[in-house]
Formats: C-alpha cells, structure tokens, sequence
C-alpha cells in the first residue's frame, strides 16, 4: 500500500512546492524582495557575460575582415605602383636620343640571369624588330650591354655584369681613357684597367664610352668611380666604379638599331685559320 501512494506523495509535494514559489513571488517580503533582486543580479551578470562574448565575436569577425581588405588594398598599391614605374621607366627609355641618329628599339627584359659569371638578359625584340647581333643596348641611365644572340622574336644580350664584357671608357673631366670591366664577384662594382699612376682620378669622377668603342656610342654613361688606389710596383692605378645602372632592379632596355662598318667588324674578327 505504501508503494501504491508514493507517487501521490509526489504529486502532494510538487504542489506544495509550486504554491510555495507563487506565495515567494508574489508576497513583498524582505526575504522575497532580496532573493528577487539577487537573482536579477545573477541574471544579469550572465547576460552582461554573454553579451560580451557576442560583442567580442563580432569585433573578431569584422577584424578578419579588415585585414583580408588590408591585404587586398596592398597588393593593388603594390601592382600600381610597379605598373607606374614601369611606365615612367618606359617614358623615359622613349625619351633617349642617340648621337648617331639611329633608331631605336625599346624593349621588355623577360628573361634576366645575372647570379653568375657569365650573365645574361633576354630581350622579347629580334630580327622582326630589326635587331642584330653586335648591337649596343643601353638604358635611359646608362649602358646595359651587348646583344650576341638573335632570332625573329628574341635577342639575348651579354651585360656589363659579365666577365667577358669589354668597353672602352673614359674619365670626365680627365679625359683619361681604360678598359672596364667586370671582376666576377660585387654585382655593384667594376673595374677600369690601364689607367697610369699619374693621372689624377678621385672618386666620384663619371665615367663614360670613350669615341674608341666599336658597339657604343660616345658618352653614354658607365659608372662612378668609387675608389681609387696605386698598387706598389704597377705603374697602373687600382680603380673601382659603382655602375650607373642598377641591372638588377630594371625591366626594359633599348636596343641602338646601329652596327658596326663591315670593314670595321672584319678587322676586329679573328683571322680564320
């Protein structure tokens, strides 16, 4: 019988219970009143909680947000900066003007290997272009190198930053004359040879193509001399130069639509055997 009741008990206990939280909740009791605003507090402080939370989600998402525009921003600025430099760059190769009054020849460098000895440059102009093998490339700053290869659509070119290049220079204000050339090891420097001890040579003097260069117009710029020493026992002076061009950093040259005399070139070409 006692099992029978138990879930009258239940029952009988329940509504006790509910009665009792109504008589709490609706009495103005001190007790009440303080339990009530206690709990309010406790409400509270869990919504203020989870309110936070959502705010603090929000402020990350709309972070995220501003960083992926932030990325996209730089690399429009990164892309328009470098497509206004090469435009400024092209405007001015476009400017260049050569003392022979040969045509000239802008072009894209699309391939550039200079990390060796023997360095290269390939140009996207050849024999379509009217470009051929021997003729001088050079840069709104100064010269670039020799073209040595062509065919109907591409050229490559032997830079300055090469062991077997070879030009004729000369020192302004001097005069004097040398051969320069590349040493093989610091891309920003080379080397002016066969110039004598009693010349006067101080750094910062420019140095350019001298009227003895079968490839490059006169006065086209080489470079700066850096420093200068006189080695014991030589009667030449120790020269170095910072080019003028930075060959690392440029992506268009122009190609001097000129060629040597043919009874120049035959004279310069080693004697068949």
């Amino acid at each position: 019988m006692a099992s029978q009741n138990r879930p009258t008990d239940w029952l009988l206990l329940s509504a006790v219970l509910l009665v009792a939280g109504a008589l709490m909740l609706t009495q103005n009791q001190p007790l009440v009143r303080t339990l009530r605003a206690q709990a309010m507090g406790w409400t509270a402080q869990v919504e203020s909680t989870f309110a936070w939370v959502g705010r603090y989600l929000r402020v990350l998402e709309r972070n995220n947000e501003l960083r992926r525009e932030n990325i996209q921003l730089s690399s429009q600025v990164a892309r328009t900066r470098d497509v206004r430099q090469r435009n400024d760059e092209l405007r001015r190769l476009l400017d260049l003007t050569d003392t022979t009054d040969a045509p000239l020849r802008p072009a894209r460098i699309v391939t550039k290997d200079i990390f060796q000895k023997e360095n290269f440059l390939i140009l996207d102009v050849g024999t379509a272009d009217g470009v051929a093998e021997g003729m001088p490339v050079v840069h709104e700053q100064g010269i670039v190198g020799t073209v040595v290869l062509t065919n109907e659509h591409y050229a490559r070119v032997m830079p300055f930053l090469n062991t077997d290049f070879r030009v004729p220079g000369t020192i302004l204000p001097l005069r004097a004359e040398g051969i320069v050339r590349w040493g093989g090891e610091r891309l920003d420097r080379l080397q002016l040879d066969h110039v004598v001890k009693t010349e006067p040579v101080e750094a910062g003097q420019r140095v350019v193509t001298s009227g003895h260069s079968s490839t490059f117009p006169p006065g086209r710029r080489i470079g700066t001399v850096d420093s200068v020493a006189a080695p014991t026992g030589r009667s030449e002076l120790d020269i170095s130069l910072r080019p003028a061009v930075p060959l690392y950093e440029i992506s268009h040259a122009v190609v001097i639509l000129r060629e040597s005399p043919p009874q120049q070139r035959a004279l310069q070409e080693p004697s068949a055997r």
